[in-house]
């Protein structure tokens, strides 16, 4: 079993050297990203390779807790360390990212690796996050574990005027698990598209920003706009969901195959690059 992450630290955690990772992983094989007794998760493994890396007092605090087989291609996370540092953390930080990467299964990558501000914290710090849904048109022998195969007929540009619905601050109060145990639900989103990559006819992608996601909303929120697609919801279905709370986007709900924490932003940093809609391939 993995070894498990200590207790989460204050806010601002005590004195000593921050780090910031961005990662990469196949949530195919997880329970998730956060720890959980009995269970493997991207974090238990990342932790107890860290340990052998930076010491048994690192901690690691990520930005999104993705969801059992939800994957990430710009996950980040802060390394909090402390003042007192084994031998070994003193190297450079190139060399300590290929000692964590080598320590790590191959479904997990820790992509860079750069100092970070003391008072750093990557999930109570960050300003926006981007999620990725990828639905396929058609079956595939390759990219199964990375899509939503639909074999209905869909109507992509219902869809996208569907999502279009979604900008704005609302209460996604239908689209989420366990409504009553938010602290809210309103969330503020950003952007909410869909589209047909011109390379790619067979793929329909639906990308969303917002400062926060609810539990399981993008992939309540994918699952209605494929209703949509299908015409067994109208956009003044998708409207009713947000003005009224309503147990049916549960049944919507897509599988977790095709999701995809795109990347997290902070203060200071330049808009995420633009990723291939092919990806993940290299």
């Amino acid at each position: 079993m993995a070894a498990s992450p200590r207790p989460l630290a204050p806010r601002r955690p005590r004195e000593g050297r921050v780090l910031r990772a961005t990662l990469e992983y196949d949530g195919g094989r997880y329970r998730g990203f956060q720890s959980q007794v009995n269970a493997r998760t991207v974090q238990g493994v990342l932790y107890s390779a860290a340990t052998e890396v930076f010491g048994d007092s690192v901690r690691l605090f990520a930005a999104g807790r993705t969801d059992a087989g939800v994957h990430a291609l710009g996950q980040v996370v802060s390394v909090h360390l402390d003042a007192t540092l084994p031998r070994e953390a003193a190297k450079p930080l190139e060399a300590l990212r290929r000692a964590w990467n080598d320590l790590l299964p191959f479904d997990v990558h820790v992509l860079s690796l750069v100092p970070a501000p003391a008072t750093f914290h990557a999930r109570h710090d960050a300003d926006l996050r981007v999620y990725r849904y990828r639905i396929s048109r058609r079956r595939t022998a390759f990219g199964k574990p990375y899509v939503w195969w639909v074999k209905d007929a869909l109507d992509a540009e219902a869809m996208a005027r569907a999502a279009a619905l979604f900008v704005g601050r609302h209460d996604f109060a239908s689209f989420c698990e366990n409504a009553d145990g938010h602290d809210s639900t309103l969330v503020e989103v950003k952007e909410a598209r869909v589209f047909t990559p011109e390379s790619v006819p067979d793929l329909i992608v639906f990308r969303i920003t917002a400062s926060h996601f609810l539990w399981k909303m993008v992939r309540r929120l994918t699952g209605t706009l494929v209703e949509v697609g299908t015409g067994r919801l109208s956009e003044k279905d998708v409207k009713s969901f947000l003005e009224t709370r309503s147990g049916a986007p549960a049944a919507f709900t897509a599988p977790p195959s095709g999701l995809f924490l795109e990347g997290v932003t902070y203060a200071g940093d330049p808009p995420l690059r633009l990723v291939d809609p092919l990806r993940p391939a290299f």
